[in-house]
């Protein structure tokens, strides 16, 4: 079996990470809610500007995974269809 490059491990990695980061902000956000309701509004503005710099990062995360080919065909079962 041969040892796979970087790149093809990026390509199974850098998807992870974004669907990662995602759960992350979705956690984030629920949070700000939460302090928010309860008076801290300055607290929730922070967690908000943290799901603002994750949204960011997962665009890079993005640009970079397309910079190399896209995601691992192998570990993704999208049908396209080609008229």
């Amino acid at each position: 079996m041969e040892k796979k490059t970087s790149i093809e491990k990026l390509r199974v990695l850098l998807p992870h990470w974004v669907d990662h980061n995602h759960q992350h902000s979705e956690e984030f956000r629920n949070w700000a809610a939460q302090v928010r309701e309860e008076g801290h509004p300055d607290l929730a503005e922070l967690l908000d500007q943290a799901i603002g710099s994750m949204a960011t990062t997962d665009g890079i995360l993005e640009q970079a995974l397309s910079a190399i080919g896209g995601p691992d065909a192998s570990r993704h079962h999208h049908h396209h269809h080609h008229d």
